[in-house]
């Protein structure tokens, strides 16, 4: 099975320094846009070299980590693009989280300085990290020389970014991302998606997410343009469309569907667009549904922090025969589907997908125990469960942690989650395992419902009875104007259990 599920790696070495390489390739190509106005590659490669400069007078050197606490903004692509220039540690944090949730994350990584901007300088406690506010940012950026420093000696396995991804105790762990991983990520996406430098894409989802690098970095890399928006608005979302074209989109679920309800999205012209993607859970099938009539072919992504944002590819006509699949491995990455003994398991059969290849991360933080827990013998366990078909296409069914045991019967939340989407009247909705004394676990099921639609917890609950079985149907249905989301656009299942088990408690006091 391995090398039925593997991609060769290219042969190439990685240009480390991608900004210099690419300023040589196509020095006047617009790559960028930001804040009204389109900034060229070797303007990039100009920039790059005088944050390098402006840093390096600060005492920062190689190893250090340099963060990023703000809204979507120049500044991160500059970060990013000069950390090979200097060897820096590129670190970008949640503006999304409260000042106590983002206190130990700066203790644990002890940045060197910290860019914020004016919206999230409230979040920060009294420190001892420079602070660099970005509203000077140009100013003291242009005091920079645009002359390269001497590079530094690095290699593909260096550190180039940390990224936070969710931790099992609560603390997010800081992901060890390696050039072999950004870069390599980015290249094998170029390759295997087809991108060339007459792509464009909008980057709207958060700069401190590693879905930055699902388009962006893949696009800068072939010579393409991104546009740079502060953050996602929906309505303006579909002006910058119409505006600037784009080829491709990325959005998670969430956005998708916002862009679906606005009225204006049945005016708008996607003729640009070669095809959309959606990550970081499935997107539902009357969202997708929507952009296919409006002519855009849609695809399902998968990624992880761990092993890079885009793991997987299939052709576009495939994917419209199977649109709940992800497809075979990205060039250079093997993927196995494994039982709960590290067996590999046959097609069809649901077990916990593993990954394996350069760009598979380095590790956590300063976490050996929780990185010993990851990376076992070469291979990341991903703690998502997969099915892989005969033709060695991969479906993703959910998460690991999110199974649940009914009367001895394992129930996959994503596969009750598909039968209520095709239920009449259904929007969103959400499942998860909840403790019960008769059958040890049973589902609740978080429904959101179309406006003007009933909540009939009968109805819903017959409807799923002719598409699955009696153990998989919910126990308990809750009706929610919306679903709670993560900070990366996930629904937050924790929160949806947190919720419903508070209110269950007070209606019992």
């Amino acid at each position: 099975m391995l090398s039925a599920a593997a991609r060769p790696p290219t042969s190439r070495p990685l240009i480390l320094d991608l900004i210099h390489w690419r300023s040589q390739q196509s020095p006047d190509a617009p790559a960028l846009f930001f804040a009204g106005r389109w900034y060229r590659y070797r303007e990039l490669e100009q920039r790059a070299n005088r944050l390098a400069r402006r840093l390096q007078a600060l005492g920062v050197r190689r190893g250090d980590r340099v963060g990023i606490l703000a809204h979507n903004h120049l500044a991160h692509f500059d970060l990013l693009l000069a950390a090979p220039k200097l060897g820096y540690l590129h670190t970008a944090f949640n503006y999304r989280l409260s000042g106590p949730e983002l206190a130990p994350l700066l203790a644990q990584v002890q940045a060197h300085c910290l860019f914020v901007d004016q919206a999230c300088r409230p979040l920060l406690e009294p420190s001892a990290t420079p602070q660099l506010a970005l509203e000077d940012y140009e100013e003291w950026l242009a005091a920079g020389s645009p002359e390269p420093l001497p590079a530094p000696a690095l290699s593909a396995d260096d550190d180039h970014l940390l990224l936070f991804t969710g931790g099992s105790t609560g603390l997010p762990k800081a992901a060890r991302l390696p050039y072999r991983q950004t870069l390599g990520n980015a290249r094998a996406t170029v390759e295997a998606w087809g991108l060339d430098a007459s792509d464009c894409a909008l980057q709207c989802t958060p700069c401190f997410h590693a879905a930055v690098n699902v388009l962006a970095l893949p696009l800068l890399a072939c010579g393409g343009r991104v546009v740079v928006l502060p953050q996602f608005d929906a309505a303006d979302y579909l002006e910058q469309l119409a505006r600037h074209r784009p080829s491709l989109l990325f959005m998670v679920p969430t956005m998708y569907q916002m862009l679906v309800e606005q009225p204006a999205f049945a005016e708008t012209d996607f003729s640009s667009l070669r095809w959309a993607i959606s990550g970081g859970a499935p997107c539902p099938p009357s969202v997708q549904a929507a952009f296919i009539r409006r002519g855009v072919r849609f695809k399902q992504g998968y990624g992880l922090t761990e092993a890079g944002v885009n793991c997987f590819g299939m052709a576009l006509d495939e994917a419209g025969r199977k649109p709940d699949h992800v497809g075979r491995p990205l060039p250079g990455l093997e993927a196995v589907v494994r039982g709960t003994e590290g067996q590999a398991l046959a097609p069809g059969e649901v077990g916990e997908l593993t990954l394996r290849g350069e760009q598979v991360f380095s590790g956590y933080w300063r976490q050996p125990e929780e990185t010993a827990l990851a990376l076992r013998e070469g291979w990341l366990w991903t703690g998502d469960l997969a099915q892989v078909d005969e033709s060695g296409c991969f479906r993703i069914v959910g998460r690991r942690k999110e199974m649940y045991l009914s009367g001895g019967e394992n129930v996959y939340p994503s596969e009750v989650e598909a039968a209520l989407f095709r239920c009449p009247g259904v929007l969103d909705c959400a499942v998860l395992g909840l403790p019960d004394p008769l059958w040890g676990e049973s589902g609740l099921a978080a429904v959101v419902l179309h406006a003007g639609q009933e909540a009939d917890a009968a109805r819903l609950r017959q409807a799923l009875r002719e598409q699955l079985a009696a153990y998989k149907l919910p126990r308990w249905f809750q009706f929610l104007p919306a679903l709670p989301k993560t900070g990366a656009g996930k629904i937050d299942k924790n929160e949806i259990r947190r919720r419903y088990l508070a209110a269950q408690a007070a209606s019992a006091a």
